[in-house]
């Protein structure tokens, strides 16, 4: 099969919302006079950011799952993507699978694939998202204002614990398991969530790389700093077994278990709660003033909004134990080049 054959088969659709799909030198797309354009590019390696052997279809999934998180993270709409693709051989059975995930998940949120280019290499996937946002409506990391209350959707962590199970530095029970996996495998991007944010939150930022790292970068574009009460941070009940016994913060970035002293297992899910990565939840600060609103919209989009600390003076954010005193933590989040 040529190259041009494969996209034909598996990547070429019609664009009814594009005056030039795929098939020539560019791509041509009309923009609303009123809109800007919100552009974001994401890489996923066969290795770094994926098993070599895991399931195509939901590679697919996640594979455009993380740009339409960006484009929620901005309060955009998304329109169209493009698709790079190096395949270290061509297997039609694979590409099925994951031109099926991909295009399912573009279904779902109206998006069309629009140009890309296809090259034999080691497995990586590369994708342009562009959306539309009202100009002046954008959502930003700078903003955040001392007081503002921070929020995030969804649970933290099962992603990171799934991947660690996969890893092999903890065994999770089948069941455990399969109530994390969805997090690391089909993460659901929070675009609805980041369109009702427009004019409501003065900054907001999709975790990717870990709680801790993420709203870092609000609060140094914004100049200010965070508390954060670990004990309010939302996760699932798996999570909670393994962190109850973080009690007292130590020097490791983990707790105290029993009577044998450290406890590997809530220093573990200590780090996948705050600086795991991967969740693609949306963290974000709004004024106080708008509790009412934030919960209006989590009901609205039937999808559980935190609300875990507070923007202060200063820089930095530290991390509150139940009796006040600071969590030392050693890993802030994910760095591809650490």
């Amino acid at each position: 099969m040529s190259e041009f054959d494969l996209i034909r088969r598996y990547f070429t659709r019609a664009t009814p919302n594009t005056v030039l799909g795929i098939g020539d030198d560019a791509a041509l797309v009309r923009i609303n006079g009123d809109m800007k354009l919100a552009i974001s590019t994401d890489m996923l390696v066969s290795g770094t950011h994926f098993f070599a052997d895991a399931d195509p279809y939901m590679l697919g999934h996640k594979t455009l799952a993380v740009n339409l998180s960006d484009m929620a993270a901005m309060g955009a709409q998304p329109r169209w993507v493009t698709l790079a693709a190096a395949l270290p051989t061509v297997d039609e059975a694979w590409l099925a699978q994951f031109s099926a995930g991909f295009f399912a998940l573009a279904d779902e949120y109206q998006v069309e694939l629009i140009g890309g280019d296809t090259t034999r290499g080691p497995l990586t996937l590369c994708v342009t998202i562009l959306g539309e946002v009202p100009h002046g409506a954008a959502l930003r990391r700078e903003g955040a204002q001392i007081g503002d209350d921070i929020w995030v959707s969804g649970r933290l962590g099962d992603a990171a614990l799934a991947l660690a199970h996969m890893q092999g530095h903890i065994h999770l029970a089948e069941k455990e398991f399969a109530a994390c996996a969805p997090a690391l495998h089909q993460p659901s991007p929070r675009v609805a969530l980041g369109l009702a944010l427009r004019g409501v939150a003065h900054s907001v930022i999709d975790i990717s790389d870990g709680l801790l790292a993420d709203l870092g970068h609000i609060l140094q574009c914004s100049n200010v700093g965070a508390e954060i009460q670990f004990d309010m941070l939302p996760i699932s009940d798996v999570m909670r077994t393994l962190s109850r016994a973080i009690v007292h913060p130590s020097p490791l970035g983990g707790g105290v278990g029993g009577e044998g002293g450290f406890d590997l297992l809530p220093a573990l899910a200590q780090r996948c709660i705050l600086s795991g990565g991967d969740d693609y939840e949306l963290c974000f600060t709004v004024p106080e003033a708008q509790r009412p609103r934030i919960e209006k919209i989590s009901t609205q989009l039937n999808l559980p909004l935190t609300r875990i600390g507070v923007i202060v003076p200063g820089s930095g954010c530290r991390v509150l134990s139940t009796d006040g005193s600071i969590i030392s933590i050693q890993e802030a989040g994910y760095d591809h080049f650490r």
